[in-house]
């Protein structure tokens, strides 16, 4: 028994050597600012639909992709991705302020009424970034100028250009499940190899027009741990994943926070998967989705495919929208 246990010592020190000599992910994978600046000619859609478009690849949702995504209904349940408004300053992201103005205790009122004010940019609000939201060497999508966003708003590609609304598939990569954890620790960075093992597990393959989005937890870590420093310690997508969403033709990108590991990993960069999505891709991005009950719902049906809806306001200038996007299976 001695001899066994001394044997199997020295396996498990073997292994545990060779297992520590192999380099680690962000070693594998570190890009650099000039990957990046590669990545935003060669992930490009400038020009794709005419030099005047300012939809992106919002292009992709065709009337026959539609009514592709409107089949995905068999039970007719839908589920909010919306978190709930936060009404707390968290880093720099300013709170959801809720103003009343008349109330039942108004002496003479006859009616309610209150007022809304959100600076929905950020890591707290769920919202939509128009494709006017991100600059790059003093460019937007298709090549447009900066400077057509003005204090009057955005001259080209605001929000207003999604005034019809988003009506399409939505596919949830849900990596805590595929790893098997509540939620992604900080600074967990998800790989190209992820999105492959995430295809291979699920059996789903993201279609050209999709919405996808990427859970990493967030809101389960939130509930666990309460809020943290998100700039320097959160799960997200490594820049080297981009190719392979340019090459599914996505349509929108959301997560359950910005997209992005954060730190980047690439010096310089803060949020360069965003970057990339926004200004070269022409991709339109929903932040700080709320994906707890999704990933719920679906599971218990091992699906991962449903109809998304998004409306967002319709201001005309504005580089966004706070939204509040529906799954219906």
């Amino acid at each position: 028994m001695r001899r066994y246990v001394s044997c199997l010592s020295l396996m498990l020190t073997v292994f545990a050597s060779q297992t520590a000599a192999k380099p680690s992910d962000s070693e594998r994978h570190k890009l650099t600012r000039q990957d990046v600046d590669a990545m935003m000619v060669s992930l490009s859609n400038w020009g794709r639909w005419g030099k005047d478009d300012e939809l992106g690849t919002l292009n992709l949702i065709t009337p026959e992709k539609r009514r592709e995504a409107a089949s995905e209904v068999k039970e007719g349940i839908s589920i909010s991705l919306a978190h709930d408004v936060i009404k707390i300053k968290i880093g720099d992201s300013e709170p959801f302020v809720h103003r009343m103005i008349s109330t039942g205790q108004t002496p003479g009122a006859n009616s309610s009424l209150d007022v809304y004010s959100v600076q929905y940019h950020g890591y707290t609000q769920t919202h939509l970034d128009a494709l006017a939201h991100i600059f790059y060497q003093g460019r937007m999508y298709n090549g447009f100028s900066q400077q057509e966003v003005t204090e009057s708003g955005a001259n080209k590609l605001s929000v207003i250009n999604i005034k019809a609304g988003i009506l399409t598939r939505g596919v949830l990569m849900d990596f805590p499940r595929l790893f098997g954890v509540n939620y992604l620790e900080g600074k967990r960075a998800i790989y190209p190899a992820d999105l492959v093992a995430w295809e291979k597990k699920t059996g789903v393959q993201i279609k050209s027009g999709d919405a996808v989005f990427i859970r990493t937890g967030r809101w389960a870590r939130w509930n666990s741990q309460g809020p943290w420093n998100i700039e320097k310690d959160s799960a997200g997508l490594d820049v080297s994943t981009m190719p392979w969403f340019r090459k599914q033709d996505v349509a929108v990108m959301g997560s359950d926070l910005a997209l992005d590991v954060m730190p980047s990993g690439v010096d310089g960069v803060k949020l360069p998967v965003h970057l990339i999505t926004i200004v070269a891709m022409g991709t339109p991005i929903l932040d700080n989705c709320d994906l707890e009950a999704l990933s719920e719902a679906l599971a218990v049906r091992h699906r991962s495919t449903f109809l998304l809806t998004v409306n967002p306001l319709t201001v005309e200038g504005g580089t966004g929208s706070p939204v509040n996007p529906v799954a219906t299976f």
